[in-house]
């Protein structure tokens, strides 16, 4: 039975910050990455679309970059939520995160075809920033590290009146 999660932190954002290409619900264009919870870590399962080629046989590395920068920030946002004492699927609404450093380090070619796995561990290094470290893996072969610094997004992002 193929891995997926169930209780994800982006299925809880408002409709106002719900438009993410990387992980947003409402953006029917986007890859809609869902993090949630496995066991302390987090975890992202996406299968790539045929479109994700960098050449035959292997994903662009562009989407593991996109897959990395998502899979922190909604890694951050459940952590935040946790600490705040809620947990997705409970109705409150979760912290939003946006993304101050994305560093990514390819390890090897990642093979197109299989569903890719991003397992992070989070680290608080501030009440309203976060990083977190992933490890994106195809099938059992880890292709990919990489780490977000995640930040409380800043009330200048929201709409104004």
């Amino acid at each position: 039975m193929e891995e997926k999660v169930v209780k994800a932190i982006q299925d809880e954002y408002p409709e106002d910050f719900a438009w993410c290409y990387g992980c947003g619900r409402l953006n029917d264009m986007g890859h809609h990455f869902r993090t949630g919870w496995q066991g302390e870590h987090t975890v992202t399962i996406y299968l790539p679309e045929p479109e994700h080629l960098a050449l035959p046989g292997f994903v662009y590395g562009g989407l593991i970059a996109s897959l990395i920068d998502c899979h922190g920030t909604g890694s951050a946002a459940l952590a935040l939520h946790r600490k705040n004492g809620h947990e997705p699927g409970e109705g409150a609404e979760p912290p939003r995160f946006v993304t101050a450093s994305l560093n990514v380090n390819f390890l090897k070619p990642t093979p197109h075809g299989v569903p890719l796995k991003a397992i992070g561990t989070v680290h608080e290094i501030h009440p309203k920033k976060f990083k977190v470290e992933t490890e994106v893996f195809a099938n059992d072969s880890l292709c990919a590290r990489g780490e977000v610094i995640a930040v409380v997004m800043p009330n200048t992002f929201l709409k104004k009146e």
